[in-house]
Parts: structure tokens; C-alpha cells; sequence
């Protein structure tokens, strides 16, 4: 049996995504992106406080791409993961990690426009930046979906995988921060891969994070 404790809009949604593409049987419990967190209970079975967790077979996990690894190569190695061997490896590693690097900027961007709830304690030069750095990390997705030789529908060559799902669940956040609108393959990638079902049934059913769909600069120019 397969527990995946979650919090819509959360790094947890990429892994909810992934189960969803895999079709596995699990169970999904939901938390409140609040205290709950902390409590002993949660921590025993995520040490830092974070979604996601997964339980699995009587074992726990923690981290993202840890998790997406491991159920990869379980039970997709050659449809949504990429094994030792294939020519598509070093790419799906990289790609599966620069999520992180996507997540970490909007990380700091929610907490700076979201979990901050005086005007006194946010940053404008901390927004900015970081929503410069996402940016950066659309055209580093933009280069790679349409190089100078031939456009790629996905990020790995040999199409769709769990990277596509990692990625596009860090991009689906940090368009709350930074538009894709002048990164048109990113974009069309993008509307691409939230077509499918996987996606549609990892959104958030009640409340998430985001009270808004974009997040302007602050203080407003």
C-alpha cells in the first residue's frame, strides 16, 4: 500500500501528479499547509516538517526527487523514468533536479508575498530578485525545448517522463511570480503536459496556498 501525505500547492503536488500518471493504488491524506506540520506525528514521518511523505511498503520517504526516483524505477523504469543505460539518463537526472532549483526561487517568492502578512516584513529588492531567477529558469527550459537543430516537445528527447512532471509542477507554482509569456515553447510545453489527466486530478479541490492567480512586484510601480 501506497500513503502520499500532501498539502495542495506544495512540492507534495508533484508527486500526487506522478502516482496519478502511474496509476498506482494509493491513499492520499491531506494537511493544512500550517502547525499540523510539526506535530510529532508528521515528523516521525518527514523530520524537517515538509511535504511530501510517502509511505510505501511499511518504509517512509521524504524529498521529492528522492521519492520520484524510487517509484520510477520501481514501477516505470523505461515509460516515466530513464534508466542507467539509456541515452536519455544524464538528462533526466539533470532536469529532474533543476526542479528544485525552479522551486526554491518560488519558495522564497511565496514566502515573501504569501506567509508574510505585514506589509513591514517584506522585501521588494528579495521579490524582484527572485522573481528575476525564475525567469532565468524559464529560458533555461526555453533553450532546451527549442535548441538551434530541432524543437523538443519535451525535455527529454525521447518524450514525456517523470522530469516533464517535475518540472512543470515547479513551473505551475512560480507562474503565481513570473509569466511565461515571453517564452513561447515553455509555454506551449507547458499547456502540453497540464492537458493531461494526471495533472487535472493533482489541482487542489478546496483551498491552496495562492489566494490569487499572480502575484505582482511589490510595492506596485
Amino acid at each position: 500500500m501506497i500513503t502520499l501525505h500532501h498539502c495542495p500547492q506544495t512540492r507534495s503536488m508533484r508527486t500526487l501528479w506522478l502516482l496519478n500518471e502511474l496509476g498506482m493504488p494509493f491513499q492520499l491524506r491531506s494537511y493544512p499547509f500550517d502547525r499540523t506540520l510539526r506535530a510529532p506525528e508528521f515528523l516521525s514521518l518527514s523530520p524537517a516538517g515538509r511535504v511530501p511523505a510517502l509511505e510505501i511498503d511499511g518504509e517512509r520517504m521524504f524529498e521529492t526527487g528522492a521519492i520520484t526516483e524510487y517509484l520510477c524505477e520501481r514501477f516505470s523504469p523505461d515509460r516515466l523514468g530513464r534508466m542507467p543505460g539509456s541515452p536519455d539518463r544524464m538528462s533526466w537526472l539533470v532536469w529532474l533536479h533543476f526542479s528544485e532549483t525552479v522551486s526554491q526561487h518560488t519558495a522564497a517568492l511565496t514566502q515573501q508575498h504569501v506567509a508574510l502578512r505585514e506589509d513591514h516584513m517584506r522585501s521588494p529588492i528579495v521579490m524582484k530578485l527572485e522573481a528575476a531567477r525564475v525567469t532565468k529558469c524559464y529560458a533555461a527550459i526555453e533553450a532546451r525545448l527549442n535548441p538551434p537543430a530541432r524543437k523538443r516537445d519535451y525535455l527529454l528527447t525521447s518524450g514525456f517522463s517523470a522530469v516533464d512532471i517535475s518540472v512543470g509542477q515547479a513551473v505551475y507554482m512560480a507562474r503565481h511570480f513570473a509569466r511565461l509569456e515571453d517564452f513561447p515553447a515553455t509555454a506551449d510545453w507547458y499547456a502540453r503536459i497540464t492537458a493531461r489527466e494526471g495533472f487535472t486530478a493533482s489541482l487542489p479541490c478546496g483551498d491552496g496556498i495562492y489566494d490569487r492567480d499572480f502575484y505582482a512586484p511589490w510595492p506596485l510601480e
